[in-house]
């Protein structure tokens, strides 16, 4: 079994480090550049021999840079001062630690006082709460930084919506939404 899939491996390993004109390395990584593809009669039959995944292959001959979306250079922040505002103040009270101060400005205004003390023992005593918190505290702070956002939507004098990569965890693009009802900038719930 480990000396058949290994010649197969062994020989597609050859073919993609000796095919230069195909094959190009990027940053120490090769990139398969495609070219024109010569289509086969219908009636040959492959010689190829389908292998058993990638197993005993150099993994790296298999591997392609993942381009992200691009970011916009610099910080990208809210037009409405009284936004910037709210944010520096959610990441004042994220950094410091405060749960309850957060919850207490970050929740809707029309949420239920047992929707917001549930939510805050989400935050502080729930069987995730650590990881939840960190996540939550680092995507606002990044947000009152500008840091990672790709751009905002919405008129910014009633609603905004903030598109971003997550500060903590990668290939995660987050959506976080703000309402300004009677001046005063929540959540959306």
């Amino acid at each position: 079994v480990g000396s058949r899939e290994g010649t197969t491996s062994t020989r597609n390993h050859r073919r993609l480090s000796s095919s230069r004109s195909k094959h190009t390395r990027v940053q120490g990584v090769p990139r398969v550049v495609m070219g024109k593809k010569s289509r086969k009669k219908s009636a040959e039959k492959s010689t190829r021999k389908p292998t058993a995944g990638l197993a005993g292959a150099a993994a790296d001959d298999y591997l392609v840079p993942v381009e992200r979306p691009q970011v916009a250079q610099g910080p990208i922040l809210p037009h409405s001062e009284t936004l910037r505002a709210k944010l520096a103040q959610l990441a004042g009270l994220a950094q410091a630690n405060d749960r309850a101060g957060f919850v207490r400005a970050f929740v809707p205004l029309d949420l239920s006082e047992a929707d917001a003390l549930a939510y805050l023992g989400d935050l502080t005593t729930g069987a995730e709460a650590e990881g939840q918190w960190q996540n939550l505290a680092a995507e606002i702070v990044a947000l009152a930084s500008g840091q990672g956002v790709t751009r905002i939507e919405g008129d910014q004098v009633t609603q905004a919506v903030f598109f971003f990569a997550h500060p903590l965890l990668l290939s995660c693009d987050r959506e976080v939404a703000f309402v300004c009802v009677g001046g005063e900038w929540r959540a959306e719930g």
